[in-house]
């Protein structure tokens, strides 16, 4: 995996899009490297299939028994108009 070398202040003043590559990054000062930034992407991508699948799952429930999602928002948004009326 190839790494990108740094400067500390480049480094700071671009850390946003450091965090979203997927390489590791070399932080150097006065050309020596004093760290290295290491993105863990891998815990995003597990709470995204993790949250598929919680979806699955709820659509698998409405499905069974019967419930109309449509119905369920409309049947919130009614009752939300009716406590803020209040």
């Amino acid at each position: 995996m190839e790494t990108t070398k740094v400067g500390i202040r480049e480094f700071r003043a671009g850390l946003s899009e450091f965090i979203a590559l997927n390489t590791p990054v070399a932080v150097t000062r006065h050309g020596q490297t004093v760290g290295y930034f290491i993105p863990a992407r891998g815990q995003n991508e597990a709470e995204l299939a993790a949250l598929k699948q919680a979806s699955q799952v709820l659509d698998d429930m409405l499905e069974k028994h019967t419930v109309d999602p449509e119905a369920v928002v409309a049947e919130f948004k009614q009752k939300r108009q009716k406590a803020r009326a209040q």
